[in-house]
């Protein structure tokens, strides 16, 4: 291990990376004890979160050892230790996906159900009507209602289904939601 211990701060730091560009791995560990706080401060400025800034900061260490021969001035080491670091972080925040919220309280708002008791009793009575509505039907009709409203067929689907072709689908669904309507309007009157 080579002690630089002698000279001034600047000459210290040339010499930490002249000698890190040939090799000395030690000389490379006091370059990261001497630079991962400010390392650290950018990327936790630019990241905002605690472990993404320290895991990103050990990135550009390993970023920066993989590249140091292409480091022409040492004295410039600083600045372009800040370039790696600024550059990493922006691409880490680009690549990142969005933040979701999910504290308690949060959730609990989002996940509120805002219906009230009269709304309740409201949607059981159409769901009551709908289901007397067509039961009042004749079968072909229903099935036409329930094979595209309920199971979710296609038209193509109903039609192999029902053996007829599509345009009679279309027909049929038409149709079948008149009838419907008119039954149900018949049940509200009464």
């Amino acid at each position: 291990m080579t002690d630089f211990a002698h000279l001034d701060e600047k000459e210290r730091m040339i010499a930490l990376v002249t000698a890190s560009q040939t090799g000395d791995r030690d000389a490379f560990g006091q370059l990261v004890e001497q630079f991962q706080g400010v390392v650290f401060a950018i990327a936790l400025k630019r990241l905002r979160d605690y472990a993404e800034a320290q895991e990103l900061s050990q990135d550009v260490f390993i970023q920066a050892m993989q590249k140091m021969d292409q480091l022409r001035e040492p004295a410039a080491f600083p600045g372009w230790l800040r370039s790696i670091t600024v550059r990493m972080a922006i691409n880490r925040a680009v690549r990142r996906p969005p933040d979701i919220a999910t504290e308690p309280d949060t959730l609990a708002a989002t996940c509120v159900d805002r219906r009230t008791p009269l709304d309740m009793l409201m949607d059981g009575e159409r769901a009551e009507n709908l289901h007397e509505g067509l039961a009042q039907l004749r079968d072909l009709d229903r099935e036409t209602l329930r094979a595209f409203y309920v199971e979710g067929q296609s038209l193509r689907e109903m039609s192999d289904e029902f053996d007829a072709p599509i345009g009679t689908i279309k027909r049929r669904l038409h149709v079948a939601r008149k009838r419907l309507a008119k039954e149900m309007e018949e049940q509200i009157a009464v």
